[in-house]
């Protein structure tokens, strides 16, 4: 498994708390972190999918049946050897049981190549991943993310770091979006660490422990 490390020394952390004094206070209090990438695309894809619209506790259960199912691990042909109705018995809805199967066929097909996907920009990646029945902007930036790591990716569609952005900048739910957006200038070329450092401090219990970023104690 490969880590993708984010120190606070890091050029990229340093640009981010300087251009934003409450991000650089939740990242002082929160200091460096360690995310583990998902290396195995098919997988993590198939994960994303699985996780669009539900919790992620419901999703990990999902994709534990989905494994043994497949007998332990991710695969085009193991995919392609089940059915709709196997896929929708261990968890999948019937439209995420259809997805799953378009992922695996497109790349079967060769018309999805994720042995080589690494190697596109930003932009190629999405356009290629979003080609797939199911595989919208957010699916997509997941795989950016949590996958290859990549740099300048902010997800302002996913609900825990709108969830976190609310918390930061002690906003209402309904302004919670586009604060992230108004933000995002301040941000380039290095939204990626916003990405991951927002998803800490839900991941870490702040947003629930603490009223407002105000409280946090740092140094």
């Amino acid at each position: 498994m490969c880590t993708l490390y984010i120190r606070t020394q890091d050029e990229s952390v340093r640009f981010i708390t300087n251009s934003d004094p409450l991000m650089k206070r939740m990242i002082t209090f929160i200091d460096d972190i360690e995310i583990p990438l998902r290396t195995d695309y098919l997988s993590s894809i198939v994960r994303s999918i699985i996780g669009q619209e539900i919790s992620v506790s419901a999703a990990s259960a999902i994709y534990e049946r989905l494994l043994k199912l497949l007998g332990g691990s991710v695969t085009v042909e193991g995919l392609l050897a089940k059915s709709e109705e196997e896929l929708k018995q261990v968890g999948l809805t019937t439209r995420k049981a259809e997805y799953v199967n378009d992922l695996a066929e497109k790349i079967a097909a060769n018309e999805l190549d994720l042995n080589h996907i690494a190697e596109y920009s930003d932009e190629s990646i999405m356009e290629q991943l979003i080609n797939v029945k199911g595989i919208g902007k957010w699916t997509a930036e997941m795989f950016l993310l949590l996958s290859l790591g990549r740099g300048d990716v902010l997800a302002v569609d996913d609900v825990g770091i709108q969830r976190a952005a609310e918390w930061l900048y002690g906003v209402d739910k309904s302004e919670r979006r586009s604060i992230l957006v108004e933000k995002s200038p301040l941000w380039k070329p290095y939204r990626s660490v916003v990405s991951f450092y927002l998803w800490e401090a839900i991941h870490l219990g702040l947003i629930k422990e603490y009223k407002s970023v105000d409280e946090l104690e740092v140094q």
